[in-house]
């Protein structure tokens, strides 16, 4: 790892790192340590450097790879179960989290931020559930309909999460088969008019207002219709980059950026490997810990300040669906053919109550 801090390109910002006080600190005491191991790093109290230099330990082969989303859960969802007192709820809930999502996340190559995120959010709110369910005097296996209705009636729209957990309940026999709560509606979600895009779009590439970063990762939300925790897993495998092209391959195609899309990835392609935390990185969008792609929440918070993501990615799959075949579009830009569909569904719905209200209005204004 000294090895590494000593060969990179920007010096300076590594000096300045270490000559922190409390880096200077914790490297200290960690050379002085009998051994180095992922089990050491996790007895200390967390803190953001110690999880850089695990980091770069990592990524310069002192420790073995492991996934750190997954390690974070475990000692999150450990700190999440002592909000329930010890018992029957707090059992169940140990269950469903260990059982349920611990499980499925171990079958996964590697953790995505989305599913770890979600599995935050649905253990979250499955603690919450048990603990209105306990204030309430009742139990999940006396848990009736009028219960539930009072629960999605009495909070936000988050509480909508409780169903996995209740569907797992069901399955495990721990409540009753004859409930269920509403799911959430698709296509109930604000998206982005083809006017409103049109204006961002020429603001993205012709203002001031975005780094090179985040110019490109909002092109490709704009007018590629990405989502943001896709769009920070691409990596320079998925580019070609010539004097006379460039290209970036979000499906199964590579699609050429005409100038001026292609400046902001031109510019990234000149900064790679300037880091010791990021000495070869694959990422197009590196993240502040060493190895890893940046936080699609934190670009998400970049752009914020300009569009909303959701609503702007909605609004852009809601008019290429309008005008382009569903398979192409699947095919291009990396979505399943179903996700499509259902957007080419919704277009085609918008479209037709804009043809019937038009009708509607000239047989009124004729029979005038």
């Amino acid at each position: 790892m000294a090895a590494a801090l000593k060969s990179m390109n920007r010096a300076n910002s590594g000096l300045t790192w270490i000559n922190q006080k409390h880096v200077t600190r914790f490297l200290t005491d960690l050379a002085a340590s009998e051994s180095i191991t992922h089990d050491s790093l996790d007895a200390l109290p967390p803190h953001r450097t110690r999880d850089y230099v695990r980091g770069l330990l990592v990524e310069h082969g002192v420790l073995p790879r492991r996934d750190e989303r997954l390690a974070r859960y475990h000692t999150w969802s450990e700190q999440a179960l002592q909000r329930l007192p010890k018992g029957d709820s707090h059992d169940v809930a140990r269950r469903f989290i260990r059982w349920h999502l611990i499980r499925r996340m171990n079958a996964m190559e590697q953790v995505s931020e989305g599913t770890f995120l979600r599995s935050k959010q649905t253990a979250t709110v499955a603690i919450d559930f048990l603990k209105w369910i306990a204030d309430r005097g009742t139990t999940l296996e006396k848990l009736t309909q009028a219960d539930l209705d009072a629960w999605q009636a009495g909070g936000p729209t988050t509480r909508e999460f409780a169903s996995r957990f209740l569907q797992w309940a069901i399955k495990s026999r721990l409540a009753p088969t004859n409930i269920a709560m509403t799911p959430h509606r698709r296509g109930t979600s604000p998206k982005l008019g083809a006017a409103e895009q049109d204006l961002l779009i020429q603001e993205v590439i012709h203002g001031d207002q975005l780094n090179s970063r985040d110019r490109f990762a909002a092109i490709l939300v704009l007018i590629f219709g990405q989502r943001i925790e896709d769009a920070v897993r691409l990596t320079w495998n998925d580019t070609e980059i010539l004097d006379e092209r460039a290209t970036v391959t979000l499906g199964a195609t590579a699609i050429t950026l005409p100038a001026p899309l292609d400046q902001p990835l031109r510019d990234l392609a000149t900064r790679q490997g300037q880091t010791a935390a990021h000495p070869n990185s694959p990422w197009i969008f590196p993240g502040q810990k060493p190895g890893q792609h940046l936080r699609g929440a934190t670009l998400r918070e970049r752009l914020k300040r300009m569009f909303s993501t959701r609503a702007a990615r909605l609004g852009t799959l809601h008019e290429m669906t309008k005008a382009t075949p569903m398979p192409i579009i699947a095919e291009v830009l990396g979505y399943s053919p179903a996700t499509i569909e259902r957007h080419a569904i919704a277009s085609a719905s918008t479209y037709a109550r804009y043809i019937g209200a038009s009708l509607q209005a000239r047989g009124s204004t004729g029979s005038q």
